[in-house]
């Protein structure tokens, strides 16, 4: 059975830090790229990053270049998104999520990863 369970949000200022978690199970980072999505109240979803080792590619919107660094601990079966110098509007509940093809197509509103944890809320107040 495969699982996805975040852990690590919580409330930070503006200019903090966090480090989300994501404990995998049930198959292999060697055949699924792993994401961090994102989505606040009346917005859509959005993918933050993502990282394939099979494709070898680490992908970042834009807006988190420079400031998020997504990270996999194979000891921990567990990929990890360091996000330094937080912002008012990275405040979402953020995603983790898992599919073979992740990286080439999560930015595309219509497609729907195969796997999908529960969420974790980020909050960054002024």
């Amino acid at each position: 059975e495969v699982q996805l369970v975040e852990s690590g949000g919580g409330s930070v200022q503006a200019g903090g830090s966090l480090r989300l978690s994501c404990a995998a199970s049930g198959f292999s980072f060697d055949d699924y790229a792993i994401g961090w999505f994102r989505q606040a109240p009346g917005k859509e979803r959005e993918e933050v990053s993502c990282i394939s080792r099979r494709d070898d590619v680490t992908f970042y919107t834009d807006s988190v270049k420079g400031r998020f660094t997504i990270s996999i601990n194979n000891a921990k079966n567990s990929v990890y998104l360091q996000m330094n110098s937080l912002k008012t509007e990275d405040t979402a509940v953020y995603y983790c999520a898992a599919d073979p093809v992740l990286c080439r197509y999560g930015n595309l509103e219509t497609f729907s990863p195969d796997y999908w944890g529960q969420g974790t809320q980020v909050t960054v107040s002024s």
